[in-house]
Parts: structure tokens; C-alpha cells; sequence
């Protein structure tokens, strides 16, 4: 069997026990000759126990079996499988990936979005991160007619809106954020760094936005008053895990956040044009409100200069 048929496996049985919360060997053959990778064969124990192991060893996930409960199995490890994990984002792009390889005479009706982010930096940084080993980035900001060179220890990588962000740390503890389609050269250095043991990437971005770090605004109470079908966007894919509904009526429902609104946030709640805005607190909202005015002005600037 090629690997990519048994990856197509792997992440049919982890999707399928998920989606079932708790489920027997007989539940999961009843599915799973009823797929075309079945053939109309079930699968033997053996094999699935195979599976188990590679999927363990593969995804980080751990397919345990309750015997006191007719023998069902469960993913054990639930946690890892949450929104934002690599497991999950490894999951859903393999599951997604093999519904279009499957589907190839259709290509041209599957449209996706391309990360222009590089690569191969990405996979350098990666190895970089795995054998704790310095980088040297050479850096050009959007703008900039030269380059900076920096010598950074990867403690991790984000993906955000399209793009892959490094975050580094300089040799004075200072964090750094990098967008690796702005990475002139990069190249993984033979001195090694030892990670703060407390470090949480997760934790270190909980209050964050979007990837802005380098901002003062503290981390305060944000309500958003959404209208329209808005707030089912809102409520479907939440702009952060702070997010929850305070107030709902005909109308409109009020959102509370706790977050640091930077810059990239405001952006984000200029987009949203007449959808939602800013009720709390007030100098966001007169921020934002500020921001919309000179957006006009400038329209009709330019309305007048075409005159």
C-alpha cells in the first residue's frame, strides 16, 4: 500500500472515531467498508491496531480503547485535536487535501488561497526550532531599501491571515516578530539556545489579536455591537477565544472581548464597515470612527481631484 493510501486511512479513522465520540471496531467496519479505500473489506484488528500506533506516532494523537464499555475506542488525548492545534490544522488540510486529490477533474471549481510565505525558510526555521539551534535572518521590512541582518533563537511559528510569522528572541531577551515572505536569506547557525522552559506559545499570544507584539495597549475590556448577519459570522468563527455573547436582541448582539485592541485589530473593525462597532471602550471607538472619516475624506479628495 502506498503511504499516501495509508494517510487517506489514518485520517479517515481519527475523523470517524472523533466524530463519534465513542465507538466499537464492529461500529467502525460498518463505516468503513461502506467507503471506496474498503473495497467492500473490513478492516482486520490487526490492521487497526497498525493504525493506532502510526497515528500516535505521526499526529501526536492516541486512540484508546474504554474495556469496561464494550470495548470502544476514543481519542484519549481530546485536548490536542482543539481549534488552533497542529493537529488539527494537520488533520483538516490532509482530509482537505485528499477530498480535492480525489477530486482532480474538478480543479478548475475548487479555488483555494496561496501563502506566499517561503517554503523553505518555513521548513528551515522548523528544523532550526526541532534541534534548538540559532537562525540568521536577513530581513527586509515592506518600504525598506536595505536589509537588516538578525541572529535569533525560533521559539515559534504562526500562521496568520495567509502568511507564516516567526517569533524570535535577540540575545537581549527581546521578542521579535518576522513575516517569512519578507526573509531576504535565511540559514540555520551551529550555536545552540536553550528555550525558557515557561515559555507557552500559546499563552504568549492569548491576548494578542492577530501577531502584534511590539504595541503598549494593555489588555482590556472590548464590546463589539454586531448587526445584520454579522453576528452569526462572529459567532461561527470567533475573532478571539475571549469572545462571548453579554446581550442579543432583534436588532443587534453585543460581544464581550478581553484582549490588547492594537492596530492590526482596528484594522480588522474598519473592515467591518457598517457590520459592527466599537461600544467599549471609548477611546477605540472614537479611534476607529476617527479612522472611517479620513477614509472618506479621502474618497472624496479624490472626487474632486477627477472633477
Amino acid at each position: 500500500m502506498t503511504t499516501l493510501a495509508l494517510f487517506k486511512e489514518y485520517i479517515w479513522l481519527v475523523n470517524t472515531i472523533h466524530q463519534a465520540g465513542s465507538i466499537s471496531l464492529n461500529e467502525i467496519n460498518q463505516k468503513w467498508v461502506r467507503t471506496e479505500m474498503s473495497e467492500g473489506v473490513e478492516m482486520a484488528r490487526s490492521t487497526f491496531n497498525r493504525h493506532r500506533i502510526a497515528i500516535e506516532e505521526i499526529f501526536g494523537i492516541i486512540i484508546d480503547c474504554n474495556r469496561r464499555n464494550d470495548y470502544k475506542y476514543f481519542i484519549g488525548n481530546e485536548d490536542v485535536l482543539r481549534d488552533n492545534s497542529v493537529q488539527n490544522w494537520m488533520l483538516t488540510t490532509l482530509s482537505v487535501g485528499n477530498v480535492v486529490s480525489e477530486s482532480l477533474s474538478l480543479q478548475n471549481r475548487i479555488l483555494l488561497e496561496n501563502i506566499p510565505s517561503g517554503g523553505d525558510f518555513l521548513q528551515l526555521v522548523i528544523k532550526a526550532m526541532r534541534e534548538n539551534h540559532l537562525v540568521n535572518l536577513e530581513y527586509r521590512r515592506y518600504g525598506a531599501t536595505a536589509s537588516t541582518q538578525y541572529s535569533l533563537a525560533p521559539y515559534c511559528v504562526k500562521l496568520y491571515r495567509q502568511r507564516w510569522y516567526l517569533l524570535g528572541r535577540k540575545n537581549n531577551g527581546e521578542f521579535r516578530i518576522f513575516s517569512l515572505d519578507r526573509v531576504v536569506d535565511l540559514s540555520v547557525s551551529d550555536d545552540n539556545f536553550m528555550i525558557d522552559k515557561e515559555f507557552d506559545a500559546n499563552v504568549f499570544f492569548s491576548e494578542c489579536f492577530g501577531i502584534v507584539i511590539a504595541d503598549p495597549t494593555e489588555t482590556q475590556r472590548v464590546v463589539i455591537r454586531a448587526y445584520g448577519d454579522e453576528p452569526y459570522y462572529m459567532q461561527t468563527l470567533p475573532i478571539h477565544h475571549s469572545q462571548k455573547v453579554i446581550a442579543q436582541t432583534d436588532n443587534y448582539t453585543d460581544f464581550e472581548l478581553y484582549m490588547r485592541p492594537t492596530m492590526d485589530f482596528s484594522g480588522y473593525m474598519l473592515s467591518r464597515a457598517c457590520k459592527a462597532k466599537i461600544i467599549e471602550p471609548q477611546w477605540l471607538a472614537d479611534e476607529i470612527h476617527d479612522m472611517h472619516l479620513a477614509a472618506v475624506q479621502m474618497y472624496e479628495e479624490d472626487e474632486e481631484a477627477s472633477c
